[in-house]
């Protein structure tokens, strides 16, 4: 099986999942943190190097707040229950987005675990939070023009690699493979930059219920596909 080097997954489907138990939306979101536990681990046996989790977007500022209060709850306990973990097995926590938006207490127990596991190198995993691809292009193209004015570059240094530096995801690889989950066809304003010749893998199962066999699944699919970069 032809493993990706780097998997992107945008988990949707908490609230739908939750709904259709007649369970809060809140059961829902934490449903799905339990899952990124099992998903993470399948990732690192089979061989993959990056996995990139679009959590929170910065368009979900538009959810009632006690959602969103209760989604980043959920996260500061996996932070707590999690991070010893993933020290020992070796796998690199790295937030991308927004950080102004974040509460506090979070914020530093995100930047916690980012340094406690800032060494590890079995597998890295991003987890964009307050993260929007439209963002992230205005941003890097922020700080380029900054060192522009300030002599630190020149316009001659510019391509798309120097470019794709200056994104959240700094010189990592791009993505190989997408996925999403809950049987939306787009991409929802993530990566836009890293996602130029991803191949693309929808699934109706929401996400609480992808385990590690559904994963795999995707990556069989990705397997049997011969990517051509725009070549013959």
């Amino acid at each position: 099986m032809n493993v990706p080097y780097h998997i992107a997954i945008i988990m949707d489907g908490n609230g739908r999942w939750a709904k259709q138990r007649g369970l809060s939306r809140s059961v829902g979101h934490r449903k799905g943190l339990e899952r990124i536990k099992e998903v993470t681990e399948e990732a690192k046996k089979l061989g993959v190097k990056i996995l990139t989790l679009f959590a929170f977007s910065t368009e979900n500022w538009s959810r009632p707040k006690r959602e969103i209060e209760n989604i980043f709850s959920y996260l500061e306990k996996f932070l707590d229950k999690n991070t010893d973990r993933l020290l020992k097995e070796g796998i690199k926590l790295n937030f991308i987005g927004r950080k102004d938006r974040i509460n506090k207490n979070l914020l530093k127990k995100i930047e916690k675990t980012q340094l406690i596991t800032v060494k590890n190198n079995e597998l890295i995993v991003n987890v964009a939070l307050d993260y929007g691809g439209r963002w992230d292009i205005v941003e890097a193209t922020k700080k380029i023009t900054k060192e522009l004015l300030e002599g630190k570059l020149h316009r001659e240094d510019m391509d798309e690699g120097f470019f794709s530096k200056y994104l959240s995801l700094g010189a990592l690889p791009d993505v190989d493979l997408l996925i999403r989950t809950s049987g939306e066809l787009r991409i929802s304003n993530f990566l836009l930059w890293n996602l130029a010749y991803s191949e693309l893998y929808f699934t109706k199962v929401f996400w609480p219920d992808f385990d590690k066999n559904e994963f795999r699944k995707a990556i069989l699919e990705y397997s049997k596909r011969k990517r051509r970069f725009g070549g013959v």
